[in-house]
Order: C-alpha cells, then sequence, then structure tokens
C-alpha cells in the first residue's frame, strides 16, 4: 500500500512539472499556428513564395515566440508582473542566439517571475505610502534589466551549448534509424496525461530548432499522430461490448477530426493490455514518417488530421497521411486480436462504477452524498484545461439546461490551477491526487471519459433531489 502511494506520489509530480513546462508553451499555440502558417505559405519553398512577407518568418521564432513562452512562465509564477520580469529575462538568452531559445525562455522566464515575487515578499509592509508605485515599477525594472545582462552573458551560452547537443543527439538518433523507437516511452506515458508536457515541453522546442533550418520537423508528427488512438477507438467500434462499443463512434470524430487525444485514454486503461497496440502503431507510423521523409513547418495543436495538414509543407501532405493511416492500420490489427481473443474485456460502465465506489470507499461515503444543493460552480479539470475538460463542460451545460437547471455555472480549468471558489470538481481518474491538492473542495468526482452522458446524468438527478 505503501508503494503504491509512493508511485502515486511521483507520478503525480511528473505530470504537475510536465504541465508547467506545457503551460508555458500552450497558451501560445496560436503564435505558433501563425508563425508555421507564414512560414509555409511564404518561405522560398512555400505555397506562395513572397520575399517581402518572409521577412517575419526569423524574426517572429527568433524573438516573438521565446519572449511570449518567457512572459507565460514568469506570469505563471507570479501573476502579470512575474510575467514582465520574465519577458525582460528571456530577452537576454535570445539577442544573439544563433538558434531559437525555447529552452532559455522555459528558464528564464519562471526565475525571473520568482525572483521579483520574493522580492516584493521581502519589501511587503516596508514601503512608506506614497512610494508603491515608484518601487514597484523600478524594482521590476532593476531586477528585469539585471536578469537580462546576466543572461546574456552568461546563461545564453550555456543553453545555447545545451539546446546544440540536445538538437544534434536528436538528430543522429534521426539519422540511425532510432527514431520510430521513441514510441515505446512516447505512447504508454500520454496515456498517464503527459501528452501535453511531452508535445510542447521537449518535443516541439526541438521539432522548431530543426524547422528553423530544414523548413521541416519529424518532432512535430511523433504525438500528435492520431493513428495509434483511432486504431485503438475502430477496435472497439468492432469488436467491443455495452457502451464502451456505443461511444466509440463519437470518440473517434472527436478524437480525429477534434483533435482530443484524450478521448481515448479511458479505452486503454480499461484493458491496459492494448498498450501493446499503440506502442506498435506509434512505432509503425513514425516508421514510416522517416521512410518517407515527413515533417511539419510548426506544432499542429490540437492533434487533429486538420491541424496536421495545415501544417503540412508544400507537396508534404502524402507522407503525413501514409504515417497515420499506417499507425491506425497496425492499431487496430493489434487491438482487434487482443479483445477477440478476451471476451471478459471489462466494460466501460463497469469501469466507471468501480471507479466510482473506490473513491466513495476512500473518503468514507457514497456517490450520492458528494453532491448538494449549494452547488453554484462546478468545474472540469484536465491537465492543460483546454481540451477534454472543454468538451465534458459543454456537455454538462447541455445537460443542465435540458434538465431545467439554472443558477449553476459550469466552466473547465487546468487541474492544477482549479478555481478557489469551485463547489463541484469533475476529473480523470489519472488526475484526482492533483485535483485533490488543487481544489478547495472535497467533491472531487472522476470520470472514466468526459463523453459519458451517463455520469452526469446521474449528478444531476442529485442535484434535484
Amino acid at each position: 500500500m505503501e508503494h503504491n502511494k509512493v508511485n502515486s506520489s511521483a507520478k503525480a509530480k511528473v505530470q504537475r512539472f510536465g504541465n508547467f513546462l506545457s503551460s508555458m508553451v500552450l497558451p501560445n499555440i496560436g503564435a505558433f499556428i501563425a508563425w508555421g502558417l507564414i512560414t509555409a505559405l511564404f518561405i522560398p519553398t512555400g505555397w506562395f513564395p513572397n520575399a517581402y512577407f518572409a521577412k517575419l518568418v526569423s524574426p517572429m521564432i527568433t524573438y516573438l515566440l521565446p519572449i511570449l513562452i518567457g512572459y507565460t512562465g514568469g506570469k505563471l509564477v507570479y501573476d502579470t508582473r512575474g510575467g514582465v520580469v520574465g519577458a525582460i529575462a528571456t530577452a537576454g538568452v535570445v539577442v544573439g542566439a544563433s538558434i531559437p531559445m525555447f529552452l532559455g525562455a522555459m528558464v528564464m522566464g519562471p526565475l525571473g517571475g520568482w525572483l521579483i515575487k520574493k522580492f516584493d515578499k521581502l519589501v511587503d509592509g516596508k514601503v512608506p505610502t506614497g512610494f508603491e508605485m515608484l518601487v514597484n515599477n523600478f524594482s521590476s525594472g532593476i531586477l528585469g534589466g539585471a536578469l537580462s545582462l546576466i543572461a546574456f552573458r552568461f546563461i545564453e551560452p550555456i543553453v545555447s551549448g545545451i539546446s546544440t547537443g540536445l538538437g544534434n543527439i536528436a538528430q543522429t538518433i534521426t539519422n540511425q534509424g532510432l527514431l520510430p523507437l521513441i514510441a515505446i516511452v512516447v505512447e504508454p506515458a500520454k496515456i498517464l496525461f503527459l501528452n501535453n508536457a511531452i508535445n510542447h515541453g521537449v518535443l516541439s522546442p526541438l521539432g522548431i530548432q530543426q524547422a528553423a533550418t530544414a523548413g521541416k520537423s519529424i518532432f512535430f508528427l511523433i504525438e500528435p499522430n492520431p493513428g495509434p488512438g483511432l486504431g485503438i477507438l475502430l477496435a472497439f467500434m468492432l469488436y467491443a461490448k455495452g457502451t464502451a462499443k456505443q461511444s466509440a463512434p463519437g470518440a473517434i470524430i472527436i478524437h480525429f477530426l477534434g483533435g482530443i487525444h484524450e478521448i481515448y485514454f479511458p479505452y486503454v486503461l480499461m484493458k491496459p493490455l492494448l498498450l501493446l497496440a499503440v506502442i506498435a502503431g506509434g512505432i509503425a507510423g513514425d516508421l514510416t514518417f522517416v521512410l518517407l521523409k515527413a515533417g511539419l513547418v510548426a506544432a499542429p495543436s490540437p492533434g487533429s488530421i486538420i491541424s496536421l495538414m495545415a501544417m503540412s509543407p508544400k507537396g508534404g501532405q502524402l507522407p503525413v497521411i501514409m504515417g497515420v493511416l499506417v499507425a491506425t492500420v497496425v492499431s487496430f490489427l493489434v487491438a482487434a486480436i487482443i479483445l477477440k481473443r478476451d471476451p471478459q474485456s471489462e466494460d466501460i460502465d463497469q469501469a466507471k462504477e468501480k471507479v466510482k465506489e473506490m473513491k466513495a470507499e476512500s473518503k468514507g461515503q457514497t456517490i450520492a452524498n458528494a453532491v448538494a444543493s449549494d452547488v453554484k460552480l462546478i468545474v472540469f479539470a484536465c491537465d492543460a484545461g483546454m481540451g477534454s475538460s472543454a468538451m465534458g463542460e459543454s456537455i454538462l451545460k447541455k445537460a443542465l439546461k435540458d434538465a431545467g437547471i439554472t443558477g449553476v455555472n459550469v466552466s473547465h480549468s487546468p487541474v492544477d490551477d482549479i478555481p478557489k471558489n469551485a463547489d463541484v470538481v469533475f476529473t480523470q481518474e489519472n488526475l484526482y491526487e492533483r485535483a485533490q491538492k488543487s481544489a478547495k473542495t472535497d467533491r472531487i468526482l472522476t470520470v472514466k471519459n468526459f463523453l459519458d452522458r451517463s455520469t452526469y446524468e446521474e449528478f444531476i438527478k442529485q442535484l434535484k433531489n
């Protein structure tokens, strides 16, 4: 029991750290897409080559994107004030660097926010009345400027060396044909809700560095490839029983077209042996990408086939489609064998009830008394607070409206930043421990699948009662 607690705590810590890294990138995905589209359209090998508009490409990737990440990292630590200092500090590693400084931004942004936060605590209550604005402005300016100088002189060469080394290692692995084996790590890690951390915290910076010189990168395709998940859902649609079979077609649309990959995670968690299917699909898809020299110009987000096509370079759609198709077929074939040979596969309803019972027992209560009549704010919390949680929010809002229940607000948020005034929190089972630490309420309900409406129907019955 103690060993399980340690493992759970370690997993939660890794998830939190990964979420912090990805949280610096995710709010700025729009800027990355803008840069990717401008690159795909106007560079000499683009769809509509234009030397005048192509002048935007280099300044955006060199200055705009890293400074946005640095600002966001500082803001995560200490609101807008931390963001400003983080952006100033990031400028120190950006100027003069020969490569895009995303790694440097992820270091200097949070560091700037943390230091100004510590300074404000140090002088709290000690600033004479009327001098607050003067102290605030000059402290952030002096500290930000000092960090920028230090970063420019000392940090930038170190980070450049690390980034170049990582890029060379990644390139060597690719050249040796070993890149497909990364699926052995990536695919199981995705199921543990480390997908955003892996994609936006590790692979995207490597991809941007490669794309800046080669015009495209395979690293943008490794995690967002919808093929492995699509194969799993197709197998459930054809060979599963009960609600797992019924919900699979809807999950396919959300996963493949909507790009919300979290939708297929519960299906794998119901039968962990299916990890073999997603790993096999991932390896096959990545191998196809390598052989056909596939790549994207920027990170696709969400991981929808539409995003993948939009971020493909001119003439690069077919290699991407083939990689997705091969991954889907291989994942489907392995998953089909597993599901057909084991007819006792757990039904999604049974899995859901099992989770509810375990949670209720651990808290000494029943599901019925986990809901009260004073509910004013319901929050859906997922890892990044942008994908599956928004989907759950939309479904519950409609269900509340259909039931004639008013006066209850529903929103979504990252699991590590749940609003303090939330009365009820819905989250995935694997994120329950993090939700406990973040939420101020003890009414935290876990779901296997945000698409499962039966969970919300039961919840609404309790609200009515």
